[in-house]
């Protein structure tokens, strides 16, 4: 079927992959598509068949769906592959005689959203980057390929993928963009040692671990060094001043107590922005799976949050990827950015937790090289292989349980002789048999210039010591607050760091106020949504009455 495009657009009677309900979100879409353009897809028989097949089925649904979608299907090996230097399958190429953008792998799970959102852009011949990332883009004179490597359950790969996306968009003669899907690519995924994604390698030289907010991407795209101290530098020299906006509540942070908090500042007649410095969802977008949200019997960590993510966005701003880098507090309340600054009535703190390591010989030498502390994020990097999940709370059992269920040679170590999980976890973690090293702690991670190869545990009772091979290890064993914003304000913190709120989540500095799990207690998504709802009541509470003013 080499160059050959599928015929039948109605698709009445043929077998779809897309779901009903997704066909027609996809119709609508594309029905707004500016310009038409052309995906060519390239496979090779014997070679990742089973993606493949899935490429070619969503690719034919895509063909069906409009006429401004043109899809060609050619093989590896023949003339087109050849001239556009297209090996791997399966790969995706979009408007390839214009833009220097390809799929390397199935855009399948959360990049499907950014395959989808690329087409869109592209169609309108627009970026889609703001007016500093254009500005800092039009300083480029050097040629730039940048490869992002992804998995389909990682919450921040799509974010990572679409800035080297909009990069080569609004840059076609100097940006190449590649997605790298790491299951279906385990030859470049060593060699890059892109085990723990998000990974950016720019020029085979330049690497960033993790989702970059926007500006910073550019910035280090344009420079190929380390930006952070050079962004307001690089906005004098833009010519872009600082811009100042003005709300009555700034919500940091865009977890589950944070949206709800400004969901009900809103729905009291008050103007709010979130401000979030990765992407929405907190720690709930790591979590697989989801069994005890009331409403839910069972839901994916990642698909409720876009629920509560997007019933937020129907009341006010959510800015992702940008990190609150001081907070003033006068008469009015500014939170600065490396965007903006944004002056408020009132803050309101749901800034979360971040994982605890174990600090032992190399953790930080191996963390990304098979050290990992998401299971969803780095997890498909190792099927059919030996790791480790230390730990022995509810996050540790879910993750492993993950683990096991894609395909992973998963074993528990625990510091004691009982989990504190739940008891149902612990039901489903002997019914699956994943197996459990209990009285027993990690001494040491083990590894060479490839990454992480082996741990050295030690029982704790006898002291004893062995070496275990494994090609991965996820750290589940507790969490630090991110609370050094709150600190920075004479915030009163308790003793292991958490912000010390009352019960209607009020600080000890007036107008300023904290939910969720940078509070410390009882650490749930529903108390979680409880607290920022009840932070948002007594904001307006006080705005209408001010206790401090007394």
């Amino acid at each position: 079927m080499s160059g050959q495009k599928t015929n039948e657009k109605s698709g009445e009677g043929e077998d779809w992959l897309l779901p009903e309900e997704n066909r027609d979100h996809l119709r609508g879409l594309f029905a707004e598509m500016r310009e038409p353009l052309s995906l060519e897809v390239f496979t090779k028989d014997g070679q990742n068949d089973s993606y493949n097949e899935a490429v070619v089925r969503f690719m034919r649904d895509l063909d069906r769906l409009g006429d401004k979608v043109k899809v060609l299907f050619h093989k590896i090996g023949e003339g087109r592959a050849e001239k556009l230097k297209v090996f791997r399958s399966p790969t995706i190429l979009i408007e390839p005689d214009k833009y220097p953008i390809r799929y390397t792998g199935a855009p399948l799970g959360e990049e499907a959203r950014t395959f989808i959102g690329t087409i869109m852009l592209v169609s309108r011949g627009v970026s889609g980057l703001s007016e500093l990332s254009l500005a800092l883009l039009s300083s480029l004179d050097e040629t730039r390929h940048v490869r992002v490597f992804v998995s389909p359950a990682c919450p921040y790969c799509p974010g990572q993928a679409a800035n080297a996306l909009k990069a080569a968009i609004a840059r076609p003669g100097l940006v190449s963009a590649e997605v790298v899907e790491t299951g279906e690519n385990r030859e470049l995924t060593v060699k890059y040692q892109a085990h723990s994604v998000p990974l950016t390698v720019i020029n085979e030289t330049f690497r960033q671990k993790g989702f970059y907010p926007e500006e910073r991407f550019i910035l280090e795209l344009v420079g190929l060094k380390p930006s952070e101290e050079l962004i307001g530098k690089a906005k004098a020299e833009a010519g872009i001043g600082e811009e100042t906006t003005e709300v009555d509540v700034v919500v940091v942070g865009a977890g589950p107590s944070g949206l709800t908090a400004a969901m009900y500042a809103e729905r009291s007649g008050l103007k709010a922005v979130v401000l979030e410095k990765g992407v929405v969802g907190g720690q709930v977008a790591l979590t697989p799976e989801v069994e005890n949200y009331p409403g839910f019997k069972r839901i994916g960590g990642i698909q409720l949050m876009e629920l509560i993510a997007g019933q937020a966005r129907q009341y006010c701003q959510v800015r992702e990827g940008e990190e609150v880098r001081e907070v003033k507090i006068n008469e009015r309340i500014e939170a600065v950015t490396d965007r903006a600054a944004y002056k408020a009535k009132a803050l309101i703190l749901a800034t979360g937790a971040a994982s605890r390591k174990l600090g032992v010989p190399g953790e930080k030498k191996f963390f990304g090289r098979g050290v990992s502390v998401c299971a969803s994020c780095d997890g498909w990097n190792y099927k059919d292989k030996n790791v480790i999940m230390i730990g022995g709370g509810n996050t540790a059992l879910t993750e492993a349980l993950y683990l096991k269920n894609i395909g992973v040679n998963v074993t528990v170590v625990h510091r004691r002789d009982s989990f504190r999980a739940e008891e149902r976890l612990q039901e489903s973690l002997a019914r699956e048999g994943v197996p459990a090293l209990m009285n027993t702690v990690v001494k040491e991670f083990i590894g060479h210039e490839t990454g992480l190869t082996s741990v050295r545990l030690e029982d704790v009772n006898t002291g004893e010591q062995k070496e275990m091979p494994v090609s991965g290890a996820f750290v589940a064993i507790g969490w630090i607050p991110n609370s050094k914003l709150a600190a920075g304000i004479g915030v009163k913190l308790d003793e292991a760091g958490y912000i010390a709120a009352d019960r209607s989540m009020r600080t000890n500095v007036p107008r300023v106020y904290a939910c969720g799990d940078v509070i410390g207690g009882v650490r749930q998504i529903v108390t979680a949504v409880g607290g920022g709802a009840t932070a948002a009541v007594s904001l307006f509470e006080d705005i209408s009455n001010p206790y401090w003013r007394k």
